[in-house]
């Protein structure tokens, strides 16, 4: 019963098999050989045009990098307050960009919320030099909490962003699960709605260390290059990490996983509102699960080998929380059972 995080699970049988059907043979280093430019065709037509694909090992690195791309001196990004970038990178963005700032966004259970945004971002005149001037905007898809941005709910962020002459970033380490949820197209859901740079995730989802920056703005690729190999991201054997991606996009398998993960989130969540010992906190959208339990009883349930983590109170949540309880949080993945699920449910009732 592991629902402490989707990075707990370990590569998809499929992963390896690509991983181990690669690994004889010479190929040509650094991103330049067969598989590698197989791979680079594939994100084209996911995304439904022309992309630059710049494989990296870390979602941290990926966000950096992405913001990094569009770095500016006195440069300022803008996301929401409890967004990964802000929280979770230990300053890695603005380490990598030499200096630039990120600046928090408030909004409820994840989401940035346009008219804080707006409002925000319009305070740094780009003219004024003491103040610092914007540089881009981030969301997260899925969010931190679960929730997922709706494509009006991006195009609306998006406008603002163009508004202000900035680009607007993804952070899409749980992609694909937000994908699958709004049953809509790679997209649809990125360059349509105005994104220009995406981080696109697949270790969480399946595969072993697979991770991506994908263009949209064609004309900072070959910035982005230099910079991706500054930062030490430009593997010399890329294509174990392109053989990840053949094996995730084959006949689907990253759409499989990602709605297999969430299936096993919404069974979840079924059992913790079936309970008289947990209460949900919010509905999932994707594949993460909050709940309010009993301190006793969360520990009775971790004892029992139950893996899952206590969470803080995200900004909007307005749900009664008393001494003796907490928020925690449930991640489920590629490799979480309906078995697992239903014996967890089982122990809560």
């Amino acid at each position: 019963m592991f629902f402490a995080s989707d990075n707990w699970a370990g590569a998809h049988p499929n992963i390896v098999a690509g991983l181990s059907a690669n690994a004889g043979g010479y190929s040509t280093a650094y991103g330049d050989g067969a598989l590698d430019q197989a791979v680079y065709q594939r994100f084209n037509e996911i995304f439904e045009r022309e992309v630059a694909v710049f494989f990296v090992a870390t979602g941290t690195a990926a966000n950096s990098l992405a913001l990094t791309a569009y770095n500016k001196p006195g440069g300022i990004s803008f996301a929401h307050r409890e967004s990964h970038v802000i929280e979770d990178e230990c300053g890695a963005p603005s380490y990598f960009s030499g200096g630039s700032r990120l600046h928090e966004i408030d909004g409820a259970l994840g989401k940035v919320d346009p008219h804080n945004l707006e409002r925000t971002i319009g305070r740094f005149a780009p003219e004024i030099v003491h103040w610092g001037r914007p540089m881009a905007v981030s969301i997260t898809q899925s969010t931190e909490v679960g929730t997922v941005y709706g494509l009006h709910e991006i195009e609306t962020i998006s406008a603002i962003a163009k508004q202000h002459s900035v680009p607007l970033h993804m952070d899409g380490a749980r992609f694909a699960n937000a994908l699958v949820a709004l049953d809509t197209t790679p997209a649809e859901m990125t360059w349509k709605r105005g994104v220009d740079i995406l981080s696109f995730g697949g270790t969480k989802n399946g595969c072993w260390c697979a991770e991506a920056i994908v263009l949209f703005d064609l004309d900072r690729a070959k910035e982005l290059a230099f910079l991706r190999k500054r930062a030490a991201q430009l593997f010399s054997k890329s294509r174990f990490v392109a053989a990840q991606f053949e094996a995730y996009f084959k006949d689907g398998l990253w759409l499989d996983t990602a709605r297999h993960a969430n299936a096993m989130a919404a069974r979840l969540a079924a059992a913790i509102e079936d309970s008289a010992m947990a209460k949900l906190a919010w509905l999932p959208q994707a594949n993460e699960v909050f709940a309010v339990i009993k301190k006793a009883e969360a520990e009775r349930l971790q004892a029992a080998g139950a893996a899952f983590y206590d969470w803080h109170r995200p900004h909007g949540f307005d749900g009664h929380i008393s001494e003796d309880e907490l928020l925690y949080r449930f991640v489920t993945s590629f490799a979480t059972t309906a078995e697992d699920v239903d014996r967890f449910g089982l122990m809560l009732a």
